[in-house]
């Protein structure tokens, strides 16, 4: 029992990765990931989301119709993502100010849906908020990953949250002086995601010959 619960919890970071293996929610890993900051605060976002929607939806599993249990889901979701676009502009305007639209579309991101669907719906309340966990730091490794790249050969920058002395935006020498800017537009998220997705691939099938 231990086990599957272990299993639970670890399978988002590498195996059923959201970003990398499974491939969802990649509009704000795309749009948000220019600074690791943003990476770190739609990270935020997703974990409190997803974790309580599980846990709500899997305690609910046997008492919503299946006739409305995808509106029903929407709402629990919803509702989640209105408290947590209150506490950001709250407590860190400047996170709410920069994940801008992205921060709203949590409520149709398909790892939360998917997750609720999939898993929640199906499973215990204890599994359901492991699934959660997991999915949550495999989708914050995703994103941060992204963004590290991103912001570092884009713009030579690294920036995060302030911690006393520590934080804001940390110039790093080279990368500042030669920067590859096309990796801080569009273009440069998916060349980028594509070459992430095609080494977690080889990766794949070079464990399976093995």
């Amino acid at each position: 029992m231990k086990g599957n619960h272990m299993k639970e919890l670890t399978k988002g970071f590498f195996k059923e990765n959201p970003v990398f293996v499974i491939v969802l929610g990649l509009c704000p890993v795309l749009g948000v990931s220019t600074q690791v900051s943003n990476a770190i605060g739609m990270t935020a976002g997703v974990f409190f989301v997803l974790l309580f929607s599980n846990i709500i939806i899997s305690a609910l599993r046997n008492v919503i119709p299946g006739s409305i249990h995808i509106p029903a889901y929407i709402v629990v979701i919803a509702s989640l993502v209105t408290v947590t676009e209150m506490v950001m502009h709250a407590f860190v305007p400047a996170v709410y100010s920069a994940l801008g639209v992205y921060l709203p579309l949590i409520v149709v991101n398909c790892i939360i849906l998917g997750r609720a669907e999939a898993f929640a719906s199906k499973n215990t309340m204890l599994d359901s908020a492991l699934d959660a966990i997991g999915m949550s730091i495999g989708f914050g490794m995703g994103i941060t990953l992204i963004a590290l790249i991103r912001e570092l050969f884009g713009s030579g920058t690294i920036t995060l949250f302030p911690v006393g002395d520590f934080g804001g935006v940390i110039n790093i020498p080279w990368f500042y002086d030669n920067p590859v800017r096309v990796l801080s537009l569009a273009p440069g998220a998916l060349l980028l995601m594509g070459y992430l997705k095609a080494f977690f691939d080889w990766n794949t099938s070079r464990k399976k010959g093995k």
